[in-house]
């Protein structure tokens, strides 16, 4: 029998070579119908995964020049885009963080100092899920989260009914996966989707989206939406029982274990902290001092971690061993998206696309916006996010200038409803990884996600639409 994903290894090239050979589609130029007959072969594999994604992601540096649609330097320039090398210096201040356990100091404090009852345990968690998610990878926090959730749930005091008490393990997963994924876009660099959203929106029109106006516009709906999530799962979801106490000997153990701050971890701290309130400063700086970047700001204080030792001055905070913990393929799968959407812009596809799409003028823009938030949902429940924004953003972009209505609103709403995928295991990496901890089913996730879904979709499309214009002061209709 044929295996499955062979027969999609196979698709990808056949769509390839049958859209080439029937020629450009009307109003298209040769070098559009050649990125447009990439991008399909590109799309197929990233959906099916038919070999890894970041595999895939080097088929542009390949098919943009053979097929004539974008030359090979233009095209390899996208991989080597200032975001990458913030990404880049972003990650080594998260690696430096779970190396001397900071991560878990403050995960483990927050939860402390929430409360011992079992609703106020999952918001604890949520919560320091959510924070950890803002500044460094959702699946780390995810990961380091679980074990801790793990920890506490074997502590769990056999007053209740056994369904109850793994009712609030599957509650407690749950939350973990789903407030990594909250909290990852309320900060511009939390998730990697919002800074394909930045550097899409640099690329297409010379402009870029501040760290400070991104906080003020994500954190509301991220904390309302983190809000509603923990309601619904501890007072509808799962039956908790008696809102007893949980015994904190556990999170009180654990934080003993660590002892006091360390040396290291202190030093960590504070460069964080300057990372942090460079980003917020930025413009600050700039009124006193020479003109600075995001990414400059980022790989400045990156570098310390680097010559600064340890107290022992046995090694430095973070030694290159570290670092060949970053994940590469993500890099190239941002790579691929840059170039995809450097090639959508210059071969003219995404004028055809916006051409096209100016037959849907006719309809109500907000019900264009809640169907592109709903698509773009339940579309990266089975595909990666990441690889999902990389496709669409540029065709958005072309979609809504054509249509009248502001593309950073359609754009915006992809970008965010990208990170609110709660359904399955294989939507984002922090369901996966609660999957894996033998709590949940697939039916639980399935049924407790379709909600959460639904509310995300909801949410999303009336904040974006009605509230995003009065925070940025935009124009929601271009003409």
């Amino acid at each position: 029998m044929i295996n499955r994903r062979f027969l999609f290894v196979l698709l990808g090239p056949l769509s390839f070579l049958f859209f080439y050979l029937i020629g450009p589609f009307d109003g298209m130029s040769f070098e559009a119908h050649a990125i447009f007959c990439s991008a399909i072969w590109i799309a197929i594999w990233w959906i099916s995964e038919a070999i890894p994604i970041p595999v895939t992601s080097l088929l542009p540096l390949v098919l943009f020049p053979l097929s004539g649609g974008l030359d090979l330097k233009s095209t390899a320039s996208a991989y080597g885009d200032e975001i990458i090398f913030f990404y880049m210096a972003g990650f080594f201040i998260a690696l430096a963080m779970q190396k001397w356990g900071l991560h878990k100091r403050i995960a483990l404090n927050i939860i402390n100092l929430i409360g011992s009852k079992k609703k106020e345990i999952i918001l604890g968690f949520m919560i320091s899920t959510a924070f950890l998610s803002m500044w460094i990878s959702n699946t780390s926090t995810s990961i380091m989260m679980l074990t801790i959730g793990i920890a506490l749930t074997s502590q769990l005091s056999l007053k209740n009914t056994l369904k109850q008490e793994n009712n609030f393990g599957k509650a407690l997963m749950l939350g973990i996966a789903y407030s990594a994924s909250i909290g990852g876009f309320s900060t511009l660099y939390g998730t990697p989707p919002n800074m394909i959203l930045k550097s899409n929106v640099e690329q297409y029109y010379n402009t870029t989206i501040e760290f400070n106006n991104w906080f003020l516009m994500a954190f509301p709906l991220s904390l309302t939406l983190l809000t509603l999530c923990w309601y619904y799962l501890v007072y509808h979801a799962f039956n908790l029982g008696l809102d007893s106490e949980i015994s904190k000997k556990e999170i009180k153990s654990q934080i003993n274990n660590l002892g006091i701050i360390k040396y290291e971890e202190k030093l960590i701290l504070i460069i964080f902290l300057v990372f942090v309130f460079g980003l917020i400063f930025k413009q600050k700086i700039q009124q006193y001092f020479i003109s600075i970047d995001d990414t400059i700001i980022a790989i400045i204080v990156s570098i310390f971690l680097f010559i600064i030792p340890d107290k022992n001055k046995n090694q430095k905070l973070m030694e290159w061993n570290d670092a060949m913990k970053l994940p590469w393929g993500i890099i190239l799968l941002f790579g691929a998206g840059l170039s995809l959407a450097l090639a959508i812009q210059i071969s003219g596809l995404a004028g055809w696309i916006g051409q096209q799409a100016y037959s849907l003028k006719d309809y109500n823009s907000f019900s264009i916006l809640f169907l592109i938030v709903l698509a773009v949902n339940f579309l990266t429940e089975i595909t990666s996010n990441l690889a999902t924004v990389s496709m669409l953003l540029p065709i958005l972009a072309s979609v809504g200038s054509s249509l009248g209505i502001h593309p950073f609103v359609l754009m915006i709403s992809a970008t965010v409803a990208a990170s609110c995928a709660f359904m399955l295991p294989v939507a984002t990496p922090p369901n996966a990884i609660v999957f894996g901890s033998g709590y949940l089913k697939i039916k639980d996730m399935v049924k407790t996600g379709l909600f959460m879904n639904v509310i995300s979709i909801i949410l999303i499309s009336v904040y974006i639409y009605y509230i995003l214009p009065l925070i940025w002061d935009l124009d929601l209709f271009l003409y």
